[in-house]
């Protein structure tokens, strides 16, 4: 299978410019023979700065380049002239990303807003030139600061989805049918386990030009929290989402334990995900007679709200749009 795309953890090693030494001089002229220090100072080694870009979706471009070193400071000059600063490195992320050390696993920072700017690895500050150390004692030094060293380190790189609600289920509950039937976005859609192999985001609209992103997640399977399937990449992806969209599918024996099998997965990965509002939707109702819905209903969960839905007919997709609005928009404490 050709690589994927969508690349949501990176390891690189990033070492910021070293400051450039200040200079020793002293000042002569045709009618200076001696005159006092004019050593200037060194410039700044070149930072490393993370730059949160809202057209990034994937850290794809920074899977290939492992090392990243930003430029040193030049030395001082004479005549007071500062060294040149070094250049600085911008490295564009999606919004989303974690920053971890990567020996300690220490998260050192998020980038959460677009435009955001935060730096990875400072530039070491540039030496002072001699001029900087005169005084009525020490009218010539004859000594300068050499420059400060940069910082380097190996760091980790994690995506995390932004959405506002997040699909839940086992493969083939029908997430990525759902995704494509209420939004623009055009999911592998198979009848198979692990169609979705990495997460889609589709924007859903609301009435009066409203809107809410969904994320359709890889499936996940009894034990996911444990590494089994490939769940265990992606359940990090959900805690971002505002709202968990549980989806079971009719088929299942039992609506009930397929729900509390999902929900104990995300409690055994973070007990905190477990405070998002939920939303229960039993897909392909399409299979069902009446009766079967009724006796379905009856099974299902009291503590959240439950709704029946068909992505192929469009039965309840409506009714499934309002319920994830409100719990969008619920004011807190109500």
């Amino acid at each position: 299978m050709a690589d994927s795309n969508f690349i949501d953890y990176v390891k690189i090693f990033c070492a910021s410019g070293h400051g450039g030494a200040g200079s020793v001089h002293l000042h002569r002229a045709k009618y200076v023979p001696k005159g006092g220090p004019d050593g200037g100072d060194g410039g700044r080694g070149g930072h490393i700065i993370l730059r949160a870009n809202p057209q990034f979706w994937t850290l794809i471009h920074l899977k290939y380049k492992k090392i990243i070193k930003a430029e040193n400071g030049a030395k001082g000059g004479a005549a007071l002239c500062k060294g040149k600063q070094g250049q600085d490195i911008y490295l564009d992320v999606p919004v989303g990303t974690v920053v971890k050390d990567a020996e300690s696993e220490e998260i050192l920072f998020e980038m959460m807003e677009a435009g955001e700017e935060r730096i990875l690895c400072k530039g070491g500050r540039g030496g002072l030139g001699n001029n900087n150390f005169k005084s009525a004692t020490q009218q010539t030094p004859v000594y300068a600061q050499p420059g400060e060293e940069g910082q380097e380190g190996w760091f980790i790189l994690e995506l995390k989805i932004l959405a506002d609600v997040g699909l839940v289920g086992f493969p083939n509950a029908g997430k990525s049918t759902l995704l494509a039937a209420i939004t623009s976005a055009k999911p592998k859609i198979a009848n198979y386990a692990f169609t979705t192999l990495e997460p889609n985001l589709g924007i859903v609209r609301y009435h009066d030009d409203k809107s809410f992103v969904m994320a359709d997640i890889p499936g996940i399977i009894e034990g996911a929290h444990e590494g089994r399937g490939i769940g265990l990449r992606f359940l990090r992806h959900i805690e971002r989402n505002s709202v968990l969209l549980f989806m079971v599918s009719a088929e299942e024996k039992s609506i009930v334990e397929s729900y509390r099998i999902l929900l104990n997965e995300l409690e055994m990965y973070n007990p905190e995900l477990l405070d998002k509002d939920r939303v229960l939707a039993v897909t392909k109702c399409d299979i069902l007679d009446r009766a079967a819905e009724k006796k379905i209903v009856r099974t299902l969960p009291d503590d959240i709200p439950c709704i029946l839905i068909s992505s192929i007919t469009g039965e309840g997709l409506q009714e499934l749009k309002d319920e994830l609005w409100a719990a969008l928009n619920e004011t807190p404490g109500q």
